[in-house]
């Protein structure tokens, strides 16, 4: 019986070619687990593929949003599992690709989601604002100490809403995190990574080759379509940095720069998250039979 085969790991390792390459040997089709992906318009800094590159393979749960709409894990939990649970009665592998761990674990775990009040939500970003992320952590760690390990000290928005749902619910926020166990619908978790210094080098290219596209001019005509009042839209890597140099803040040449330092402790933070996951079967996106390789850990194959 065919699986989901989910293909994950940091930015620039290529996970994209792989997926296209493994629809095309198993007859799949493609769904994003890329958070930035999902909106419309953002192409060149979120390295989304051409139609050329898709090659003719269907991709699902990309250009779904306005810039001015705010990304709901929730949401796409509940559309990504429609479309798996689709192609799978169709008989054609889902390829999920993507490095949103957060994403990717709530189409393939069992995660919860509880839900939000306002009043509170801003009561506590209030405070994040005020006192600081270690400040509101120190509170979450006495309140719920498994969910203060699973959260890094300086994740605000994670901590604001542990906090958020832990007074809501009356029971600790770390009740809502999935259990150990069987990724859902039996997916294959295939990562990729590369060496450090290699994938610095890589991701330096990238955000070189997406600055001489035009990444400017794709901020300039998303902001025409109010990309600065998109709360998730607006703070996409290089989008945010180049808003910047718009506003005056910087050189645009600077933003390059700064874009560069920012993907790379992004992928620093994404290795961390996926590697947490002893599921995952991990290959080196360099190698020259990365596709056979892959395709060897699909039970199904043969």
């Amino acid at each position: 019986m065919i699986t989901p085969i989910a293909v994950v790991g940091p930015t620039a390792t290529g996970k994209s070619d792989l997926a296209v390459a493994l629809a095309e040997r198993f007859g799949g089709e493609v769904v994003n687990a890329d958070a930035m992906q999902l909106y419309r318009g953002m192409d060149i800094g979120t390295a989304k593929m051409t139609m050329a590159e898709r090659r003719g393979i269907p991709h699902h749960l990309l250009d779904v949003l306005d810039v001015t709409e705010t990304a709901s894990v929730a949401a796409y939990q509940r559309e990504t599992r429609a479309v798996i649970e689709r192609l799978l009665a169709a008989g054609r592998p889902p390829i999920l690709v993507g490095g949103s761990g957060l994403y990717v674990q709530a189409v393939l775990d069992d995660l919860k989601f509880p839900g939000t009040d306002d009043a509170v939500r801003e009561r506590y970003e209030a405070e994040l604002a005020e006192a600081g992320p270690e400040a509101l952590h120190r509170r979450l760690r006495e309140l719920d100490p498994a969910a203060a390990i699973a959260i890094l000290p300086t994740n605000g928005r994670r901590i604001v809403r542990a906090l958020e749902v832990i007074e809501l619910t009356g029971e600790p926020f770390s009740a809502n995190l999935p259990k150990p166990g069987p990724a859902r619908y039996g997916t294959v978790q295939i990562g990729i990574d590369r060496e450090v210094s290699e994938l610095d080098t890589r991701v330096d290219l990238r955000v070189d080759l997406m600055f001489a596209a035009g990444l400017e001019d794709e901020v300039r005509a998303l902001v025409k379509l109010g990309l600065r009042d998109g709360k998730t839209a607006s703070r996409a890597l290089g989008y945010q940095q180049v808003l910047s140099a718009m506003d005056g803040a910087c050189t645009i040449d600077f933003a390059a720069e700064e874009t560069k330092r920012a993907t790379r402790r992004f992928v620093r933070r994404q290795r961390s998250w996926f590697r947490r996951d002893q599921r995952i079967t991990w290959l080196d996106g360099a190698r020259p039979d990365l596709v056979e390789a892959a395709g060897n850990l699909v039970p199904w194959s043969s």
